[in-house]
């Protein structure tokens, strides 16, 4: 199995080694070209989602990732990455890739010092750990279904093959959520 990971800036090389941990390959994208290749499946990262909207324009890539993912790609998008994917952003008439059916609350924590863990139930796996850096959460959802909460806040969710999560699991020990995409997802 082969994931491309979006290496435009953000968290991508933590991804990519819990990928390999998984015994999946892993391979960065960040240009045009990269996305010819063939691959099963793609992670969106943690970072800053108005900067990773711009340079999936500027590098012409946004159009084809969003059709990778309307085409049925299997997608994981984390902190970042959940507002990526959103179809609607919270007082903001910005929409980036926008294949899922959810409104994103932007830095609904608050800035890098409201950052904190928290531990909560995830369906289908239990309780995880889960670290929130500048994190959205979910404030509401058209079609996905709502997998975690944390202080009754959405913070992760699912539809068809794509999966949203507030969290970066890229930072936790083990690669629990990468499994989980790698095995439910893709």
């Amino acid at each position: 199995m082969r994931i491309g990971v979006l290496a435009l800036q953000g968290a991508f090389i933590e991804h990519e080694k819990k990928i390999l941990e998984c015994g999946a390959e892993a391979f960065e994208i960040r240009q045009r070209r990269d996305i010819e290749k063939s691959f099963d499946g793609i992670i969106l990262p943690g970072g800053e989602s108005t900067v990773m909207g711009k340079l999936l324009n500027e590098l012409d890539l946004m159009n084809p990732v969003r059709e990778f993912i309307k085409g049925g790609m299997p997608v994981m998008g984390t902190c970042a990455g959940l507002i990526l994917l959103a179809e609607h952003i919270s007082g903001d008439e910005t929409v980036h890739i926008g294949t899922m059916g959810i409104t994103a609350k932007r830095n609904a924590y608050g800035r890098q010092l409201g950052s904190f863990h928290a531990k909560a139930l995830f369906e289908g796996i239990g309780e995880i750990p889960m670290t929130f850096i500048r994190a959205p959460y979910i404030e509401s959802s058209e079609r996905a279904e709502i997998l975690a909460s944390v202080e009754g806040k959405a913070v992760a969710a699912k539809e068809g093959k794509q999966l949203a999560l507030a969290f970066h699991p890229e930072l936790e020990d083990t690669p629990f959520m990468h499994e989980y995409f790698l095995n439910k997802i893709v």
